[in-house]
């Protein structure tokens, strides 16, 4: 029996790489894009007929930005990717052929509607984001694979001529291929794909496709349906007279993954319950959705409050009739607020509110109902969220520096409470601190907290003149007079900084150490006046 599930988990395995692979491979298209959306989106927020401050001749700029500048931009980005500069021109070529292609096919259509039903509503643009996402790769790589055919076989001097003709004459190949059978089948799937998500709505079952998102977004299986469906169809609505979409809300709303986190700060233990609250600020302000992921696989029953919760505030955004101009990314409360349509902000704020509600009372339910089990494996030496920050990274398929973050935090806390308070040590000087740096692995979360703690706590001791910065331990660069680290990464610090005063704390968010550090400054800058 254990041979024969050896071949099925590298099968499973095989398919979810495989999927993790071309999700992050659309990402990596749309993402670095994602400021040309923020810039069209702005523009249809003010400047269109119905905007906060219409501008006829602005607003001129919003069909053509959304039709050619985004799916070329989107496959110049694809075709770098593959190919550098060489397949990023001819991605653009060949997906410029695809728009074409895609506007004859619908002029030829309302043609022939115009004479056989003159009363029907002719047939709209159709922007070619999958298109461009189809094409990029196919002319990069086929770009590639032709350079190779003759690579080393042309006479010097004729390098150059051989390799623009050839670019420029395959971007033409591919540009009528784009223009013919891919326009036609780019146009046939959007088709397809808006019919679906129109037929979900129709029957209010647009709330069930959280069943597949929360748990693809933990397992980091999403990108492939949010940026391969999700955003070419938000954005085709977006551009229609709507002006928005709900689309964009399915997978950024952040109500979610931050009722999570809030039910693992008030009913958690250890490590999870002391890493919580700065993973929330780093979920709902900063949009890093991966934080809760952890907290989410140590429980695999806390996906289904997760699930509940989406499928709450798709449910109110569905009442309310509620959607984002253009996609929010990352996925931080000040993104979605940018992008919510102006008569929408109650809606908006409302499915994010009542999504993290229902994910914070069902996940509490189910932490106090394992809390003497978690307690008594935390007591036998089990170390579940370190473990489930691992199998977050295996399921990403590459390290992340949050998630890194994320680690030392819960090593400090682990560190902390089984050495006790006797093991914090402060390395005193009399070199004067001006500069005081928090230094983690990643330089974001708990450290952020804890600058933000102990300068508070400095400024209401009248202390003036004392910076109070967080940084990455990799980025200290020999400038702070005094280091403040969790235990564990104390010696780390004092490699890169010799010269300075190194604290260690336990843990970032509260600490008896500040109030040392305070008296500190405040003497040397007493003793300086």
């Amino acid at each position: 029996m254990t041979t024969a599930s050896v071949p099925a988990a590298a099968g499973k395995g095989g398919v979810r790489v495989g999927v993790q692979r071309f999700g992050t491979f659309l990402s990596g298209m749309i993402m670095p894009n994602i400021p040309a959306l923020i810039a069209w989106g702005i523009f249809t927020a003010f400047f269109i007929d119905v905007g906060w401050t219409p501008v006829p001749a602005l607003s001129t700029l919003v069909g053509p930005m959304i039709h050619y500048l985004l799916p070329i931009l989107i496959a110049y980005t694809g075709g770098h990717m593959v190919y550098g500069m060489r397949g990023a021109v001819v991605a653009a070529i060949a997906t410029f052929g695809v728009i074409a292609g895609s506007d004859y096919l619908i002029a030829q259509f309302n043609e022939e509607l115009a004479k056989t039903d003159p009363s029907a509503a002719p047939l709209g643009q159709i922007h070619m984001f999958i298109g461009a996402m189809i094409m990029a790769p196919i002319a990069a790589y086929s770009m590639k694979w032709l350079d190779r055919l003759w690579e080393g076989k042309v006479k010097a001097g004729f390098e150059m001529l051989v390799n623009m003709f050839s670019a420029g004459i395959w971007g033409f190949a591919l540009a009528v291929l784009g223009f013919y059978p891919i326009a036609w089948l780019v146009n046939g799937l959007m088709n397809v794909l808006s019919a679906a998500v129109n037929g979900l709505v129709s029957v209010h079952l647009l709330p069930l496709t959280s069943i597949l998102i929360e748990p693809a977004k933990v397992f980091f299986l999403n990108n492939a349906v949010n940026h391969g469906v999700l955003t070419p169809l938000g954005l085709e609505q977006a551009a229609g007279p709507a002006h928005k979409s709900i689309l964009f809300l399915l997978e950024a709303n952040p109500g979610p993954g931050v009722g999570l986190l809030l039910a693992f700060t008030i009913f958690g233990i250890g490590a999870a319950k002391a890493s919580a609250p700065g993973a929330a600020v780093i979920q709902f302000i900063g949009g890093i959705h991966e934080v809760y992921f952890p907290f989410a696989l140590m429980k695999p029953m806390l996906i289904i409050a997760l699930i509940l919760g989406g499928m709450t505030g798709v449910t109110t955004n569905v009442i309310f009739n509620t959607g984002l101009r253009a996609p929010a990314a990352p996925g931080s409360i000040i993104a979605v607020i940018a992008q919510t349509y102006q008569t929408d902000y109650v809606g908006v704020i409302l499915s994010v509110i009542l999504s993290a509600a229902v994910t914070f009372i069902v996940a509490a339910i189910m932490l106090r109902a394992s809390r003497k089990k978690d307690l008594a494996a935390e007591a036998a030496g089990a170390d579940t969220f370190s473990a489930a920050i691992s199998q977050t990274e295996a399921n990403k398929g590459k390290s992340s520096s949050t998630l890194s973050g994320l680690r030392a935090e819960a090593a400090g806390t682990t560190a902390g409470a089984s050495a006790g308070a006797g093991t914090t040590s402060t390395q005193t000087s009399d070199r004067p601190v001006n500069s005081i740096v928090f230094a983690c692995d990643a330089g974001m979360g708990s450290s952020a907290m804890g600058a933000s703690v102990l300068r508070n706590k400095i400024k209401k001791a009248g202390v003036e003149g004392v910076t109070v910065v967080n940084k990455a331990i990799a980025n200290l660069d020999g400038s702070a007079d005094l280091v403040i680290t969790q235990n564990q990464l104390t010696e780390r610090a004092r490699a890169k900084v010799p010269a300075a005063i190194h604290v260690s704390v336990d843990n970032f968010m509260n600490s008896p150490k500040y109030d040392e550090v305070v008296d500190l400054v405040r003497s040397q800058h007493q003793d300086g006046q």
